[in-house]
């Protein structure tokens, strides 16, 4: 079950760009983050449509879904994937509430692991990310986007996860698409769409 949490719960969090990427100078990172640091503190709601692409190596066809990110400072967060299946996983209260195609569940997330998943997709919002130190960031630019390459530190997370990257488009300062790389290899791809910050969200959003 860890596994299958880890997984969605860092699917807000990054993104492959190998095509002409340049590594940020350090004046360039440091005015990079201090940008996203001033344009994302106010932000106390955020919601997006997503897209996202799975490539497992053992099948042929990459799995492709649908849903919604919702999110609420300081620290509420809900997945909804509504096709082709419909699964919901929302952080709340220290909880982790799974909703699987009508089945149920919740998991303690006091536990160190689960506290820092829940902080890592908040602070992908906010920019408090590029602090944690939990991971390793390096910064890089193409002609559209400024991305943040995060390295778990942890042994833990490193069973699960091998990197994670922020896409951020230029002049811009929330993610656009996030990708990750996990241990076995396998990729996710996530594009967000119609992201709307600070627009009211209800309370439902956040229920099973």
């Amino acid at each position: 079950m860890f596994k299958n949490i880890a997984f969605f719960a860092y699917l807000l969090i990054s993104s492959f760009v190998f095509s002409q990427n340049t590594a940020m100078s350090s004046a360039e990172a440091k005015a990079f983050v201090t940008k996203i640091y001033a344009e994302t503190k106010e932000i106390k709601t955020l919601q997006s449509d997503f897209v996202q692409t799975k490539k497992l190596d053992f099948l042929d066809k990459n799995i492709v879904t649908y849903g919604k990110m919702s999110l609420k400072t300081p620290n509420t967060l809900s997945w909804k994937y509504t096709k082709p299946y419909q699964y919901s996983i929302i952080f709340k209260d220290n909880k982790i509430l799974i909703n699987d195609q009508g089945k149920k569940s919740s998991v303690d997330a006091k536990s160190k692991t689960f506290e820092k998943i829940n902080k890592l997709i908040v602070g992908s919002s906010n920019g408090k990310m590029f602090n944690d130190p939990e991971f390793s960031v390096t910064y890089f630019k193409n002609g559209n986007f400024n991305i943040a390459k995060f390295i778990p530190k942890s042994a833990q997370l490193l069973k699960y996860i091998k990197q994670i990257e922020l896409q951020f488009p230029k002049n811009e300062s929330t993610v656009s698409q996030v990708n990750m790389t996990e241990a076995s290899g396998d990729t996710t791809n996530i594009v967000f769409k119609n992201t709307k910050i600070n627009a009211p969200i209800s309370e439902s959003e956040f229920s099973l």
